[in-house]
């Protein structure tokens, strides 16, 4: 399990930018694909939309991957 702290420098990223951000997707568009795919999940919830805020106190996970959203 790898575990990812992203510090955020505003409100919020949107999902697919911060699997860009982070490193598990290649891209934006890989991004959007993953979370279509249902694979990731907010807070141990699977999350479907693309674009979803994602804001401090989250914790996106996909796979072994971890990511905690921190301001």
């Amino acid at each position: 399990m790898s575990l990812h702290e992203f510090p955020l420098e505003g409100d919020y990223v949107e999902l697919n930018i911060l699997l860009k951000l982070t490193g598990i997707a290649g891209s934006g568009g890989e991004g959007k694909h993953l979370v279509a795919e249902g694979l990731v999940k907010v807070d141990g919830m699977v999350e479907l939309r693309k674009t979803f805020k994602v804001r401090a106190g989250h914790v996106v996970t996909i796979g072994d991957e971890t990511i905690r959203v921190v301001q």
